[in-house]
């Protein structure tokens, strides 16, 4: 009985002990000291396919250590729809309230971004709007696409029990906003103070300070969650920008490289360019390992075709990449945009470095660069060329051709279309190849008197 009751008294010390530990596990976003925990991501620059990354982990991070709050900070001018329409689904998904904190401008995409939040809360002097969507040209989109856009900006509105006429004035230029001063033609760009008045911000403060006592946690222990350095690396090659300008420098690299010997600076540029791209995309999630093994099995059954020339392997490795990059692009409009620039681009190039540097690469080993001109010393005959100017007598009649006696050797010789008689002076005039050009020569008469 006596060791009952003590391991008894035992095992509630342990409790007391590890009682601590256990709430730490339980509610990990509480701080050593008992403070809530609020999360704050930065937003900033284009929305792209490797910012959706970004904000997919600061949700995740968020998540995992359960805090009170996910504070994105947004500072955009907007981008890609698709990447846009990808990280509202992944907010709207989150266990932790998202408040999207507008310290410059939210506009197009990034409007789209801050409706899709739980709050809205902007700094003074700044702007959300201007949500027309346009093509990777720059270019309005058609009806179709614009339709549908407006239709999600009005659906992300409503979430939060907004008037959608004013995300519907965001996209739709056609939309009048009276109250508001605007006019047909021209899209709704709210400012702090109208965005506060029509409901589509819950406050406006000038810091973070400010913003924490708004969400009630003034003494919420702040955690910064910052943009890794491949997730910077994967944001920036997977802008639309910079995607076709990657690919152009790989496929001129390596082109470049096909026209020279060895494995140099154009080799190793080109394929550093089309690395990065595959990088970049497997960061952002665009791009599983089957592409990048695709563009490495291309690669490898084009330098098969130097040594085993026959054009299929060729054939087949430049599908290979293709289909990789293809794979690797995310949008399949904007992909081949950017796999056609960099075509254009490679044989301008290509021509441009034939005409003035010539060709001396490993393709020399399958491609006959060599032609027979007389240049070069080949004579597909003999021109005779040494004959002209030399005189004979014609052996048979010309008609016009025939034979004649130039100095002590017969040749076979025509006109240039005259009939010229047996035994008749003649001399030649011209060669072509074994062909030999005669033409009569007329004795000039003495028209002296006496």
């Amino acid at each position: 009985m006596k060791l009952l009751t003590r391991n008894m008294k035992i095992t509630f010390y342990m409790l007391l002990i590890l009682l601590p530990m256990i709430l730490v596990q339980i509610n990990p976003s509480q701080a050593e000291d008992g403070k809530p925990v609020v999360y704050v991501a930065p937003v900033q620059d284009a929305v792209e396919r490797g910012l959706e990354s970004f904000i997919k982990r600061s949700i995740k991070t968020a998540e995992d250590n359960n805090a009170d709050y996910l504070v994105l900070e947004l500072d955009t001018p907007g981008g890609l729809v698709d990447a846009a329409g990808n990280i509202a689904k992944i907010m709207r998904e989150s266990e932790v309230p998202i408040v999207a904190y507008v310290t410059k401008h939210a506009l197009s995409a990034g409007a789209y971004i801050a409706l899709n939040a739980d709050q809205i809360v902007m700094k003074p002097s700044t702007t959300m709007g201007s949500a027309g969507v346009i093509d990777s040209q720059g270019n309005a989109a058609g009806k179709k696409a614009e339709s549908a856009w407006i239709a999600t900006m009005e659906a992300s509105a409503e979430l939060n029990d907004r008037d959608p006429k004013y995300a519907r004035a965001m996209a739709d230029p056609d939309v009048e906003i009276e109250e508001l001063g605007v006019s047909k033609g021209e899209f709704l760009t709210l400012n702090a103070t109208q965005a506060k008045e029509v409901g589509y911000a819950e406050a406006i403060v000038s810091n973070r300070n400010e913003l924490l006592s708004y969400l009630e946690v003034p003494d919420a222990e702040i955690k910064e969650i910052e943009v890794s350095f491949a997730e910077t690396i994967a944001r920036y090659v997977t802008h639309p920008v910079v995607v076709p300008i990657l690919l152009s420098i790989g496929s001129i690299g390596l082109v470049l490289e096909l026209y020279s010997p060895g494995f140099g600076i154009p080799g190793a540029f080109g394929l550093g360019a089309l690395l990065l791209f595959f990088f970049g995309h497997m960061i952002a999630g665009l791009a599983g390992w089957e592409s990048l093994i695709l563009f490495v099995l291309g690669i490898g059954l084009i330098i098969a075709e130097v040594f085993v020339p026959g054009g299929i392997l060729g054939v087949g490795g430049i599908i290979a990449v293709l289909v990789g990059i293809v794979l690797a692009g995310g949008s399949l409009g904007n992909i081949l945009l950017s796999i056609l620039i960099a075509l254009v681009a490679t044989i301008i190039v290509s021509i441009l470095f034939l005409r003035y540097f010539g060709y001396n690469g490993p393709l020399k080993k399958i491609i006959l660069f060599d032609s027979t001109s007389n240049d070069k010393g080949y004579i597909s005959n003999i021109t005779k060329s040494e004959l002209i100017g030399m005189t004979g007598t014609t052996m048979t009649p010309l008609r016009p051709s025939g034979t004649a006696i130039i100095g002590e050797d017969r040749y076979d010789v025509v006109t240039e279309g005259s009939y010229i008689g047996i035994n008749r002076p003649i001399k030649i005039i011209k060669t072509e190849g074994s062909r030999i050009i005669v033409r009569e020569i007329v004795e000039v008469e003495n028209q002296g008197g006496n």
